[in-house]
């Protein structure tokens, strides 16, 4: 159900269909130090699912990457966690007045996880500003639609549609967020703020993980920036 990917770290994948091909999307779990869940980009909360969270800690934190990604079950993760707290990232607020946020995420991380995890809010697009993490202890990074990596273990149409978009084989965004990128400098000062982290494994929003090599495969995706 869970998969540990790392020290105190574990993914869990889902379908999900994109221009009518599936190319997946995961979500991370964190366990803090303090001991309770920090749960990225979270995916429906099936029965199965919640026993297998159930067992790793208490669910405190459900975070999105952006106002588009990782947010379309956190109603749930309130319903069933009523101490969890719901983070907005920028505009979600706005995106998902149904709900009541806990906190808006930026650049700094909140002192009760930033022993944990590190974040970045990736600016410089038109109208989407997405929140990238780093997992210390795991010295792995977590991205969302900014980060697409589509390889040869997929299936032939979800390959041919990476091909198109321009992220098979590489960690990076498809054409149509390049092309809606408004201030150059700006994005690429983000995403060396990426890269100046510690990391060597990349969980993408959609697509396989790259276990090993992530921070090569990270200035492979985005050298049309750097």
């Amino acid at each position: 159900m869970l998969d540990e990917r790392g020290r105190q770290l574990w993914t869990y994948e889902e379908p999900l269909r994109f221009f009518g091909v599936d190319i997946g999307r995961i979500m991370t779990v964190v366990r803090l130090s303090s001991g309770g869940l920090f749960v990225q980009s979270p995916a429906e909360l099936t029965v199965e699912l919640r026993e297998a969270l159930d067992e790793l800690g208490a669910v405190r934190f459900v975070a999105p990457a952006s106002k588009l990604h990782g947010h379309l079950y956190m109603e749930q993760y309130r319903a069933a966690y009523p101490r969890a707290e719901l983070l907005a990232a920028p505009g979600l607020d706005v995106r998902r007045a149904d709900l009541t946020f806990d906190h808006l995420l930026g650049d700094t991380p909140d002192p009760r996880w930033a022993t944990d995890i590190d974040q970045v809010a990736i600016l410089g697009h038109r109208w989407l500003t997405e929140i990238a993490y780093c997992h210390r202890h795991s010295g792995t990074v977590v991205l969302g639609d900014v980060g697409f990596h589509v390889d040869e273990t997929s299936p032939l149409q979800t390959r041919l549609l990476a091909r198109a978009l321009g992220v098979y084989e590489r960690v990076a965004p498809p054409i149509e967020y390049r092309l809606t990128v408004t201030n150059e400098s700006t994005f690429r000062r983000s995403i060396r703020d990426v890269l100046a982290w510690d990391f060597d494994r990349v969980i993408p929003g959609h697509g396989e993980i790259v276990e090993t090599g992530g921070k090569a495969a990270v200035i492979d995706g985005f050298d049309w920036v750097l």
